[in-house]
């Protein structure tokens, strides 16, 4: 096993030269240095040093030939304790956070409040996008991590962390359709029925498509929208039926405004997932926004 003192002790040795200097900069005795030495010699099999009247200098076949590594390993380990200084000290930088604006609302504001609380100090900023777009913007550099909907396809740069959150997509519609909740439905149902659904460049509709064609059942949409919120509004109107998680729609579906339409097979779940870059180290920001999810990056 590697004695990192024994190393520190030879080179403060071969860089002053001499033991009674190198026992005073390692605040420890002669004998103690001396010995060190000895013992890595010992280790190494190898002398180190040639003890001359002028001091101790550097042998060829030993400590010449270690010298250079030994005197690089231990200024990464100094450059490694001064990154962990920094980084406990406190919280002062910047977190970028990319994610839908419905991710945000529903998911994230709770956790960049609590995150506030903690680390006040912090500067957040939010970068709204759609999955597609907010992927972009982590793989430019843009933002540090990305809440994206799930499933999606593999990055090579990129790491996924998990699932941050359960999506339940349901059939949800308003009181003019309120009798398609009173039972299960068959999904051939939904297919006769206007639909209000997402546009086909979400990653949400293109789950729902890949789903529903497995199925045998091609859904034509009467409205395509670019937000949950306005597939809310419109349905609750009764422009037909909606495709949305149960997660996005739970307070209208408590107060009687929308209605869940179960369906037989029900809609396979979906999830939220994390996203960093594998080319960039996590600072401690980010790795403190994280574990409120009992993640680790």
């Amino acid at each position: 096993m590697v004695n990192l003192d024994l190393y520190r002790v030879f080179y403060t040795v071969a860089k002053c030269g001499s033991l009674t200097k190198a026992a005073e900069e390692l605040y420890i005795s002669q004998p103690a240095v001396s010995q060190s030495i000895k013992q890595l010699e010992n280790q190494l099999g190898v002398s180190l040093f040639n003890r001359t009247h002028r001091g101790m200098e550097l042998s060829a076949q030993g400590g010449k030939t270690i010298f250079a590594k030994v005197e690089k390993a231990l200024g990464l380990f100094a450059e490694a304790e001064t990154l962990i200084a920094r980084i406990n000290d406190s919280a002062k930088g910047v977190i970028r956070i990319g994610a839908s604006e419905t991710i945000f609302r529903y998911f994230l504001a709770d956790k960049i409040v609590r995150f506030h609380e903690e680390y006040p100090s912090v500067k957040i900023e939010l970068i709204s996008a759609v999955t597609p777009k907010a992927i972009e913007a982590l793989k430019a550099g843009e933002c540090d991590m990305a809440f994206v909907n799930l499933p999606i396809a593999p990055e090579q740069n990129l790491s996924l962390h998990g699932n941050c959150m359960r999506l339940s997509d349901v059939f949800v519609v308003g009181e003019k359709y309120a009798d398609l909740a009173a039972k299960t439905q068959p999904l051939s149902v939904v297919q006769s029925l206007p639909l209000v659904l997402l546009e086909k460049n979400t990653v949400a509709r293109r789950a729902l498509d890949n789903f529903m064609d497995a199925m045998g059942v091609n859904l034509s949409s009467s409205i395509e929208v670019g937000s949950w919120d306005l597939m809310k509004r419109l349905v609750a109107k009764g422009m037909g039926v909606g495709v949305i998680p149960r997660e996005y729609a739970q307070t209208l579906l408590d107060e009687k405004t929308l209605f869940e339409v179960k369906t037989d097979p029900v809609l396979p779940a979906r999830s939220v997932g994390l996203l960093t870059s594998k080319t960039e180290p996590a600072s401690f920001e980010m790795r403190a926004f994280v574990k409120l999810f009992d993640l680790d990056i």
